[in-house]
């Protein structure tokens, strides 16, 4: 494995375990379309993709009211959303080794620019980052394809071929497909190994100090 100047991460499932807060705004948000939904494992797949994008295909809503179930999900994450994460264990010494060893790393994920931030605060992980972005609030930017593209031109516009996406789910290697980058999984997030091979990443990691410690080892 080659070794790479800039290193993106996915946030829910690979920065922080975010399953608290986003099953119970789901909830809430099916339960305003009228859907009442128990099953903590269902609720546990709009983890990691685009939430429209979920209610669409996990609750055959339409354009319109998975939007705005999205809004609906969005306003009570605004009020609990932040405190009902946690790191994953490790995190933060990873991602300070990763650092001090003079990689760029950058925070790219589907979930709004201002809650991702307002995470990356409150667990003092900020200061891990060389930049932290998201999808936009008014929607104009919620693809993960889109939100790596605009996360590079945020730094620098590296080389396709010196950047690494990190993360749990299909959404994240599939994003970084697109933008022709090379992807890592992790298997303690939300996604299942059988998901995250089918992409190809160039290592899957069983925890944050396992895919810093082969972040590291790879050489010229």
């Amino acid at each position: 494995m080659k070794p790479y100047t800039h290193i993106l991460f996915d946030l829910d499932g690979t920065i922080t375990d975010p399953a608290e807060g986003i099953t119970t705004c789901v909830r809430h948000a099916l339960h305003c379309q009228g859907i009442e939904e128990e099953n903590y494992q269902n609720l546990c797949r709009m983890i990691g993709p685009p939430l429209a994008e979920g209610f669409r295909d996990f609750y055959d809503m339409d354009e319109e009211h998975a939007w705005q179930a999205v809004r609906d999900f969005r306003e009570l994450f605004a009020k609990i959303g932040v405190e009902k994460n946690i790191p994953y264990p490790g995190m933060k010494e990873a991602l300070l080794r990763l650092r001090d060893a003079g990689k760029v790393l950058c925070v790219a994920t589907s979930k709004p620019e201002p809650f991702a931030r307002a995470i990356a605060d409150r667990f003092g992980l900020a200061e891990c980052f060389d930049f932290v972005g998201g999808a936009s609030l008014d929607d104009t930017r919620t693809k993960k394809a889109a939100v790596i593209e605009y996360v590079l031109a945020s730094v620098g516009s590296p080389e396709p071929e010196q950047v690494l996406m990190v993360g749990d789910r299909n959404d994240d290697m599939r994003g970084a497909a697109d933008c022709g980058l090379d992807a890592a999984g992790v298997l303690y997030g939300y996604g299942s190994r059988e998901e995250l091979e089918a992409f190809h990443p160039v290592l899957l990691a069983e925890s944050c100090a396992d895919l810093t410690d082969r972040l590291l080892a790879a050489r010229v």
